[in-house]
C-alpha cells in the first residue's frame, strides 16, 4: 500500500478560482415535454443525492487556441438534444410520494470558472484534492424542482482544465453518468450523433403483476422503525483519506489465504480489509452487529437483460453481516468469505425480489446504523471521457464528504501511476482518531499477509 497520509504536493497552495454566475444550458433543439416515470431502482430514497465527480485535463497542443468552456457548453447543449430528460425537473407524484421527471427543457446547470494553477499543482490525482470546494459547484437547493446535473468546467493557467459535476443519482448511475459525459465528449469532437444512443425504457425494472418478495433484504430498514441514523454521531473533526492498492498488494494478501480462496476477487479483498480495519478502529462493542453493503452491478448479468444505451440505475444494494466479535477476531479470510457471497446473490430473481420488496414495503431507507456502504466504479472509465484534449489525467468520484452519508459511504476507483501500472484507490473518511487506528490496522494487515 503506498504513503496515503495525503495527496497533497511537497509544497502546497492555496487554490482560488474565479467563477461567473451559473447559467442554465439547454437543449439546442426543441425536445418533448413529457413526464418520464422513474424505476422502482431508481427512486429510492438512498439515492435522493448529488453525486460529484471530477476530471482533469493537461493542456493538448493539438487544441492550441480552442477554449475548453465554450467547446464543452456546447456539446452539453448538443447533448440534451438527446438526453433532454436531464434537462428537466423532478416532481412528485400521487402515487406514495414517488418521483417522476418532467422534461421541461429547462436545462442543467453550468457553471465557467478560472483557477490561478496548473495540473501539477494538484499534485498525485486522488481525493481529497485541494480546493473541491471551489471546483465543485456548491447547490444550496434540494432535488425536487431543480436542475437535475451541476457542470463547472475551470480553466487552468497550464492550459489544461477541470471538468466537474453533481449529477442526481435517482437519474442514473455512475454507468449511466459515464455514458451521458462520453456523449458530451463525442459531440464535443465533432460527432453529430453520440456512439451510444440513450434509451430510458425504465420498465424493465417495474415490479411483478403480483408482488413476490422471494430472498430477504437486510440492507433496508423496516420503515417502522426510527434507527436510521449514522454511527459516526454529530463528529466534526472527519478527515479524508484516499488509500491506494497495487497488484503487488492484493497479490500479496491472495497468496496466504486459503486455497479455497484463492479465486477470490480483487474487490472482494479490498472490502474485506478496508471493512475489517474499520470495525476495529471504531471501537463497536463484540455482540454489535456491523454490515458492509456493497453496490452490485446488474449490468452484464446472463440472467439480467439490460438493453445497450440504458443509463438508469442498474444495480442491486447487498450486504454482508457479522457480529463485531466475529468479524474482528477471526483471521482476514472469514470477512472475505462473507463479502464474497455478496456478487453471487445478484441474479434475476434477487433483482425482482428487491422491487418487489421495494413496491409492499413502500421504498424503506436503507440500513446504515453500523454500516459501510462501498460502491466499486473501477470498471467505470470516467478517466476515458474525452472532450478532444485527450483521456482524464483523473477521472472519478471527486469527494467522499456526503453530507449526511460522510464516513458512511465510500469508493473503488481505477487508476493508474506515472509508470501506468494498475491500482485502485479508496478514498474513506472517518473521524480524525478513528481514522489513525484505521491506517495502524490495514497497515498490520499489509504486512502481516
Amino acid at each position: 500500500m503506498e504513503d496515503n497520509s495525503c495527496s497533497l504536493p511537497s509544497t502546497t497552495f492555496t487554490l482560488t478560482v474565479n467563477r461567473k454566475p451559473p447559467e442554465l444550458i439547454r437543449p439546442t433543439k426543441p425536445t418533448p415535454h413529457e413526464f418520464k416515470p422513474l424505476s422502482y431502482i431508481d427512486d429510492q430514497p438512498a439515492l435522493r443525492v448529488l453525486v460529484p465527480i471530477i476530471h482533469f485535463y493537461s493542456s493538448n497542443a493539438n487544441m492550441r487556441g480552442k477554449d475548453p468552456v465554450g467547446v464543452i457548453r456546447e456539446a452539453i447543449s448538443n447533448a440534451l438534444v438527446f438526453y433532454y430528460p436531464f434537462a428537466g425537473r423532478l416532481r412528485q407524484v400521487t402515487d406514495g410520494n414517488r418521483l417522476a421527471v418532467e422534461c421541461t427543457g429547462e436545462g442543467l446547470l453550468f457553471i465557467e470558472g478560472d483557477a490561478d494553477a496548473t495540473l501539477d499543482d494538484f499534485g498525485d490525482l486522488r481525493p481529497p484534492f485541494i480546493g473541491i470546494e471551489d471546483l465543485l459547484y456548491h447547490v444550496p437547493v434540494g432535488i425536487v424542482d431543480s436542475p437535475l446535473a451541476f457542470i463547472q468546467v475551470t480553466r487552468l493557467k497550464c492550459g489544461g482544465f477541470v471538468f466537474s459535476s453533481k449529477v442526481n443519482h435517482i437519474m442514473c448511475d455512475g454507468f449511466g453518468m459515464c455514458q451521458f459525459f462520453t456523449a458530451i465528449g463525442e459531440l464535443a469532437r465533432g460527432l453529430e450523433t453520440p456512439t451510444i444512443l440513450p434509451l430510458w425504457e425504465r420498465h424493465i425494472f417495474n415490479p411483478r403483476e403480483k408482488p413476490q418478495v422471494t430472498h430477504s433484504h437486510p440492507e433496508f430498514e423496516d420503515v417502522k422503525s426510527d434507527i436510521t441514523i449514522s454511527t459516526l454521531g454529530e463528529v466534526t473533526d472527519m478527515v479524508q483519506r484516499t488509500f491506494v492498492f497495487s497488484r503487488n498488494d492484493i497479490s500479496a494478501l491472495r497468496s496466504e489465504l486459503p486455497s479455497h480462496l484463492h479465486d477470490c476477487s480483487t474487490l472482494d479483498i479490498l472490502l474485506a480489509c478496508i471493512w475489517r480495519s474499520r470495525t476495529i478502529a471504531l471501537s463497536f462493542d463484540a455482540d454489535e452487529e456491523v454490515r458492509i453493503i456493497s453496490v452490485v452491478n446488474a449490468r452484464n448479468k446472463p440472467s439480467i437483460h439490460i438493453p445497450k444505451g440504458y443509463y438508469g440505475n442498474a444495480f442491486a444494494i447487498c450486504a454482508a453481516i457479522s457480529r463485531v466479535g466475529s468479524l474482528v477476531g477471526n483471521p482476514l479470510h472469514y470477512a472475505i468469505e462473507l463479502v464474497k457471497e455478496i456478487k453471487y446473490r445478484m441474479t434475476g430473481e434477487y433483482m425482482k425480489s428487491l422491487i418487489d420488496f421495494m413496491v409492499t414495503r413502500g421504498r424503506p431507507p436503507l440500513m446504515i446504523s453500523r454500516a459501510f456502504v462501498v460502491s466499486d466504479n473501477s470498471r467505470i472509465e470516467f478517466e476515458q471521457v474525452d472532450f478532444g484534449w485527450g483521456k482524464a489525467a483523473y477521472g472519478g468520484i471527486a469527494t467522499v464528504a456526503l453530507g449526511a452519508l460522510t464516513g458512511i459511504v465510500s469508493f473503488c476507483v481505477g487508476s493508474k501511476n506515472e509508470t501506468e501500472e494498475a491500482r485502485i484507490l479508496v478514498p474513506v473518511c472517518l473521524p480524525s482518531k478513528t481514522m489513525e487506528i484505521f491506517i495502524k490496522e490495514l497497515e498490520k494487515l499489509l504486512t502481516f499477509y
